[in-house]
């Protein structure tokens, strides 16, 4: 064995998959291996550690599933950066025109500068309730709307859907924990959980959701929690059919204590029913519902409604005089989504997005792209080259956009799609960014995918 090779595989320990990982991990962060570095190939480390490849392999797919290696084929397995997580949003110091964005629709942000002269009232002191009485009241119709009538439950309001999904997973996790995620998968969601030190399993997504034998696979994996979107799957607009949730709550019947998260963040724009996957009598469950996208992402609040005990553990993380939301945030949320007005223009920009959408993606099927026609601010469309490629040539003609391989867990075939934010285009730029779709499709023919 070469001296780089002994270097390499000295001081890595362990039996079992988790011990390597761990092992691997513990030289990561003591700075002994860093970004760029190739861990030991998988024949060479599972003969040094006498175990069986499969182990070693097991390992590194923890690492990759946890943003911390990324696997280059033939090239091996490589430390990742850091913040190797992309980030939704406006890209940073662009002059490109930016189609990759999952943003709303300013314009259709309602305006609040009314609602504010509405809100102020007598200051809130510590030790009293976190919850406005008001939004409280309103949330808790909400919810209730999108659950079984009998079934037991406690509000929460926290700084938007993302907070909600990490205190909850905290809540009941701990390092290495596995969590059930859709592949591919919302990045906010991706970003949470590798933070967090949980292990991401994925569950594959289709035009009727996550799929039920992807879930019970992970389920078999032994996932201690599932985030899953009933609606508006972002990045593939999938919503879940009755038929699937129906599927998914038999499988997750067996499983009551593991936690079950729905992040319905589209809500109020969504043009699909709520079907849930959350079994009539789990035990660990949460919805939790975001005003981002029809309120605008500055507003960061969002209701969480889950199972009493869930909810108690959840409130304890939020105690008074700490980390409660705003009170004058939660009143004008509650003065908004009251407003016959706001209402009224919340509908109008559902109506909005849906037939923009739609429209685009019938001018691509016209000339022979594969677009999945879903719910939400997003298209997803399938590329016959890489999807990198095609944003290079894109970047060429002006455009930034978003390769699916960004969102993706272990799903390749997402590697083969864009996820385009296009609903604010004007009708001109919308017919531009088509025309060089075409041309960054018909330059990159070299580079297509087989079968």
């Amino acid at each position: 064995m070469l001296r780089n090779d002994r270097d390499a595989l000295s001081g890595i320990r362990g039996g079992t998959a988790n011990e390597i990982a761990e092992s691997l991990r513990e030289r990561m962060e003591r700075g002994l291996l860093g970004a760029g570095d190739a861990l030991p190939p998988v024949r060479a480390l599972a003969e040094a550690l006498d175990v069986n490849r499969n182990t070693v392999m097991a390992a590194y797919r923890q690492l990759a599933q946890a943003g911390l290696v990324v696997s280059r084929g033939r090239a091996g397995t490589h430390v990742t950066g850091p913040a190797t997580v992309a980030q939704d949003g406006f890209a940073a110091d662009t002059v490109l025109r930016d189609v990759g964005t999952g943003n709303p629709d300013p314009a259709r942000i309602p305006d609040p500068t009314s609602a504010l002269t509405r809100i102020v009232g007598r200051p809130v002191l510590y030790g009293e309730p976190v919850i406005d009485r008001d939004l409280e009241a309103w949330a808790d119709e909400w919810m209730r709307a999108a659950l079984p009538p009998e079934k037991p439950m406690r509000l929460t309001i926290t700084s938007g859907a993302s907070d909600a999904i990490d205190r909850l997973l905290s809540t009941y996790l701990t390092r290495d924990d596995g969590v059930a995620l859709e592949d591919p998968c919302f990045l906010a969601s991706l970003n949470t959980v590798r933070l967090g030190g949980y292990r991401a399993v994925p569950v594959p997504v289709d035009d009727e959701g996550m799929t039920v034998d992807g879930l019970r696979a992970a389920l078999a994996d032994g996932v201690r929690a599932v985030v899953c979107t009933p609606r508006a799957q972002n990045p593939t607009g999938a919503s879940i059919t009755e038929r699937r949730a129906e599927q998914l709550r038999a499988e997750l019947a067996a499983h009551p204590y593991v936690l079950v998260i729905e992040d319905d963040h589209f809500s109020l724009l969504s043009r699909m029913p709520h079907a849930s996957v959350i079994p009539s009598d789990h035990e660990r469950w949460a919805l939790v519902r975001s005003v981002s996208k029809f309120l605008g992402p500055d507003m960061c609040l969002a209701v969480t409604a889950s199972d009493p005990e869930t909810g108690s553990r959840l409130a304890q993380r939020l105690s008074p005089g700490t980390t409660w939301v705003s009170h004058l945030l939660q009143r004008l949320t509650h003065a908004l989504v009251t407003d016959p007005e706001v209402r009224s223009g919340i509908e109008a920009a559902a109506v909005h997005y849906a037939e923009r959408n739609a429209a685009f993606a019938d001018a691509l099927r016209s000339e022979g792209l594969t677009v999945s026609t879903g719910d939400g601010l997003n298209l997803w469309v399938r590329v016959p080259s890489p999807a990198r490629d095609i944003c290079e040539q894109l970047m060429r003609r002006g455009w930034l956009a978003r390769p699916g391989d960004e969102f993706l867990l272990g799903d390749d075939a997402a590697r083969f799609h864009l996820r385009l934010t296009v609903h604010d285009l004007t009708e001109t730029d919308a017919a531009s960014l088509r025309r060089d779709l075409l041309a960054a499709v018909e330059a990159t023919a070299g580079t297509r995918a087989v079968g």
